[in-house]
């Protein structure tokens, strides 16, 4: 591959904001930023366009929408794991951890045998893809038949987090058994009757639930991967999933949490359409008020890739932090958090996944997009 000379770019360093700067791409690597020797390459004029990492994204379930865009109506996996791979593209985002559901009891694709499948479909999409596509298997604990089906994919490779989450009424996301039916009616058009065996099935397998979580926490660590903690609800919770080797708190519920969270090492995670909306959807800890406490480490796309750049954005443009402050939340601190140590950062050294962005706020979009020096995105705008 030809070096690229990115010229006349507003480059978001790890600190600060450089002005007008051209920086050198070569064999999918930064190879310098303000080069002296740039004779072979070829000039790419950005016109002063600001220049950022690559977005990483921990927590995406998009792809099950792809997958299953209405309530049993299914699309082909190889046509939905293409189409996710481009939607993040166009959303600037060149790392994403796909989050599927390993649920056996809800129902359409989080379902374990189709969550399998569909985990398995994105694995082979990936030789051929536009950005680095990795797979987030959501366990629910109080399902006894998915750790068979989760060791196998660990051991094939096919998954590069594991998170637990636990969406019993009583605790974390639902704290009444009226919410979770209320959820299972709209998501899945549940009957009152079907939830109620649900909700029973729940309860039984409850009781095993930590003894399945210590044998998949141990596989995690043996293959080297992240593991995550969903919707924690208390300082509690947070002790018994660092306990496990949790490195991530996803989406902490309140305040404590968060903090109980940061205090025993974990980074913790929010969701960027909670930016946008000024609300969570659960009625939880807002992430506007996570990062005004000092306590937000990361952003994730939630269920909305588009919603990454523009909350970054807007948590920029209104002063809660800098830009270089801002970005951090979706491309250094997400590496970091998950140990990819190659990327995240522009510096020279690091791989080559870059946005070139033009607009403002809700507006602004990755004009321009190169995942391990490949350009694979590029805005006509004439």
């Amino acid at each position: 591959m030809k070096p690229q000379l990115l010229t006349n770019a507003r480059i978001v360093l790890e600190n600060a904001v450089e002005e007008q700067a051209d920086l050198l791409i070569e064999n999918g690597t930064i190879m310098a930023i303000g080069p002296t020797n740039t004779r072979n390459a070829e000039r790419v004029d950005l016109q002063g366009c600001l220049l950022a990492p690559g977005l990483i994204d921990l927590h995406c379930d998009a792809l099950e929408k792809e997958a299953e865009p209405r309530p049993g109506v299914h699309f082909p996996f190889a046509f939905a794991c293409a189409l996710a791979d481009k939607r993040n593209a166009v959303a600037g985002i060149t790392t994403v951890y796909h989050a599927l559901s390993f649920a056996n009891h809800e129902l359409g694709v989080r379902n374990n045998d189709v969550a399998a499948d569909l985990a398995r479909a994105m694995a082979r999409h990936q030789t051929s893809a536009m950005v680095d596509n990795r797979i987030h298997a959501r366990y629910e604990v109080t399902d006894e038949s998915a750790p068979e089906i989760l060791n196998g994919l660990l051991a094939e490779g096919v998954l590069q987090m594991l998170s637990f989450m636990d969406h019993s009424p009583g605790q974390g996301q639902f704290r009444d058994v009226e919410a979770y039916r209320n959820y299972l009616a709209k998501t899945y058009r549940t009957t009152s009757d079907d939830a109620d065996a649900i909700l029973d099935q729940k309860r039984l397998a409850a009781r095993g639930a930590m003894s399945r979580m210590k044998q998949l926490a141990e596989q995690v660590r043996h293959y080297g991967i992240p593991l995550a903690s969903h919707d924690d609800d208390s300082p509690e919770k947070v002790a018994i999933l660092k306990s496990l080797g949790a490195w991530i708190s996803e989406f902490p519920i309140n305040l404590k949490t968060a903090v109980a969270a940061r205090e025993n090492g974990l980074s913790t995670l929010f969701g960027a359409p909670n930016i946008l909306r000024n609300a969570s959807q659960s009625g939880n800890m807002k992430a506007i008020e996570a990062v005004q406490e000092q306590v937000a480490d990361c952003l994730c796309s939630d269920y909305s890739p588009a919603a990454l750049l523009p909350a970054v954005l807007y948590l920029a443009e209104n002063g809660q932090l800098s830009l270089p402050q801002a970005f951090a939340l979706v491309t250094r601190n997400p590496a970091r958090a998950t140990g990819l140590d190659d990327r995240g950062v522009i510096a020279p050294g690091k791989r080559a996944d870059l946005i070139a962005i033009t607009g403002t706020g809700l507006l602004a979009h990755a004009n321009r997009v190169w995942s391990r020096g490949k350009e694979v995105l590029r805005w006509q705008t004439n």
